[in-house]
């Protein structure tokens, strides 16, 4: 028979393992790490400095007031929730954006993912979704709440318990401070970034928001000017090219499976008569957020955060829209990611934007954005560049087909003409793509399949167009998230200029650019930067002739003369067989050499 006090030495013990295993689980909710570059977490064995300053002051209101309240119970357990949120998305963000948190500006965007998903994704999935936020919310909740219970129950039925935990709870209070105050304490035992400073940086930044004082100083617009005389009336078409970043020339894997589609690329480029130059800037932006790119560059103004944006766009600004304009130019906005009212365009003043319903894409719908870079590449040359006579064009393009998460990739269809009606694909090559679904956990594999997609298009787009003489800036708008670039990766990103005019070429060389495809490893310069060389290139004069980084090569020349362009001219209506005979060979070789290179290097991504 059980003694009664064995009976409570045993009810007892179980009370305190409980009470154990509830400050395991209070500590975890806020001390956790990333398990990069995925949404999982794992715990460091570190500890949490406001859970012990908690189980301090518990004890001591114990002693002193009595056991806590229910209704306290439940505030803190509110609170315990809210920590574990904030902690998540503290070490979630680096992870997946290469950048920290900044609840100001990320959480108008969780409203646009969210209408973003409500458009494109399935009734039950997106009721799916919700139930499961809503359960892991009321999980948190529930745990937070039993762990605070347990705890509160030992402090409350046992004096030693109460002692015991204020002690420890106060000493590690006391050697975290001490660990702040000096580099010479030894950093035993470890402590995680305390979540309560995580939300004071963002409240800190919220007011320097709300009192203007991160946008009081906005930079006076530099000098945008040129006669565009180097163009000789040649058509401009800025490239936006989504999530193309350095990281496609940095990690060797993705190298290896790229260098077949380049390689097709600059042959496309020379074969045409034209040559490119190519060179690094640092976005201002990383993993996201492409309207900051698109205004650095459109102005000549870094912008680095929304409320920098927003404020500019309430400002009359000269841009490359102006200038183009001036010039005689017709400027476009050319924007199949647009499936709503595009207000900030009038900031601009483009003469006409294309929306998502104005291409009149009838194909079949690939991911989130669902109109293809194929289609959206010819239907511009047709809605655009072929009507003559006609002024000429300045077009604002950003691309989609590489925006995350990448799949399904399209097919890449050999014959053109095909593009434009309801039915672009044939059913194998159409059943293949969609049949490839995002890896959430390998997104690299899928990101390299898309850059290689756009390369193949405007591979194609070149050889159709050999009579299209305008300068192409292909750039990248930023590097693609961390889970694909890499951890501490830096915010550069390649930017081709593509033209069959020497000069052009010649003075973009002086300012650091390389020939070929390939850049320099050294950035020239903030992406607000190239507005000023490029306009400089088209006026034929180098805007920083100092800049020392990479000399023209001596006796470097495109090679592009006057009368190959107009061979070109002549011949290329007439060689209707041959454009396409050679699209369809870049259409059999990008397919054959992807599924070379996807075997070579799957493994490895």
């Amino acid at each position: 028979m059980i003694s009664p006090a064995t009976g409570s030495g045993s009810r007892s013990g179980w009370r305190v393992a409980r009470a154990v295993l509830a400050l395991i689980l209070l500590n975890g909710a806020v001390t956790f790490a990333n398990v990069w570059p995925t949404l999982g977490v794992h715990w460091r064995g570190e500890l949490s400095v406001e859970l012990a300053a908690l189980l301090a002051l518990m004890a001591a209101a114990h002693t002193w007031r009595g056991p806590t309240t229910r209704r306290g119970l439940m505030l803190l357990s509110i609170v315990v929730v809210i920590f574990a949120l904030g902690r998540y998305a503290d070490v979630t963000s680096p992870a997946l954006y290469g950048r920290p948190v900044n609840l100001y500006w990320d959480l108008p965007h969780v409203a646009e993912v969210v209408g973003m998903l409500a458009r494109v994704a399935a009734v039950w999935m997106l009721v799916a979704v919700s139930l499961g936020a809503l359960a892991v919310l009321g999980l948190l909740y529930l745990i937070a709440r039993w762990s605070l219970g347990q705890v509160d129950e030992v402090l409350r039925l046992h004096r030693a318990a109460r002692i015991g935990l204020g002690v420890a709870g106060s000493l590690l209070v006391a050697c975290f401070l001490c660990q702040q105050l000096s580099d010479r304490v030894p950093r035993v035992p470890r402590f995680s970034i305390p979540v309560s400073e995580t939300y004071g940086i963002q409240v800190a930044r919220v007011i320097q928001v709300v009192s203007g004082r991160s946008t009081r100083n906005l930079p006076a617009s530099p000098d945008l000017h040129s006669n565009l005389a180097a163009l000789g009336g040649d058509d401009v078409l800025l490239i936006f090219v989504e999530s193309y970043g350095r990281t496609t020339f940095d990690r060797p894997e993705f190298v290896d499976f790229l260098r077949p589609s380049r390689a097709r690329f600059a042959a496309a480029i020379h074969d045409t008569g034209r040559d490119v130059v190519s060179a690094y800037v640092t976005s201002p932006t990383f993993g996201g957020t492409s309207v900051l790119a698109h205004l650095s560059l459109l102005t000549g103004i870094q912008v680095r955060d929304t409320r920098s944006y927003r404020l500019l766009m309430t400002q009359q600004r000269p841009t490359l829209v102006s200038v183009f304009k001036a010039a005689g130019y017709r400027a476009i906005a050319w924007m199949p990611g647009n499936q709503h009212p595009w207000p900030e365009g009038s900031f601009y003043g483009f003469d006409h934007i294309y929306g998502a319903d104005d291409l009149h894409y009838r194909g079949p719908q690939f991911g989130w954005w669902h109109i293809p870079d194929q289609f959206s590449i010819d239907a511009l040359d047709v809605s655009e560049l072929q009507p003559q006579p006609r002024k000429p064009l300045f077009v604002f393009f950003p691309t989609l087909s590489t925006h995350m998460p990448f799949r399904p990739v399209p097919p890449l269809q050999p014959d053109e003409s095909r593009m434009l009606s309801a039915d672009p694909y044939d059913s194998g090559p159409l059943s293949a793509a969609m049949a490839r679904t995002p890896e959430w956990t390998h997104l690299g594999r899928s990101y390299i399949e898309a850059v290689q997609y756009f390369f193949d298009c405007f591979s194609s787009f070149l050889r159709q167009r050999p009579d299209e003489h305008g300068v192409m800036i292909l750039l990248g708008d930023h590097q693609p998230a961390s889970s694909v670039s890499g951890q501490g990766v830096p915010w550069d990103v390649p930017v081709h200029v593509i033209a069959s005019r020497p000069d052009i070429l010649r003075a973009l060389l002086a300012d650091g650019f390389q020939p070929g495809l390939t850049p320099a490893s050294r950035p020239i310069g903030n992406m607000n930067q190239l507005t000023e060389w490029l306009l400089a290139a088209f006026n034929g004069t180098p805007a920083n002739s100092n800049l020392g980084r990479v000399a023209t090569p001596p006796g470097y020349a495109p090679p592009v003369a006057a009368a190959r362009r107009n061979h070109h001219a002549t011949s290329s209506r007439k060689d209707t067989v041959s454009r396409k005979s050679a699209t369809a060979a870049t259409a059999v070789a990008s397919g054959a050499e992807q599924k070379g290179a996807t075997a070579r290097t799957r493994a490895s991504i």
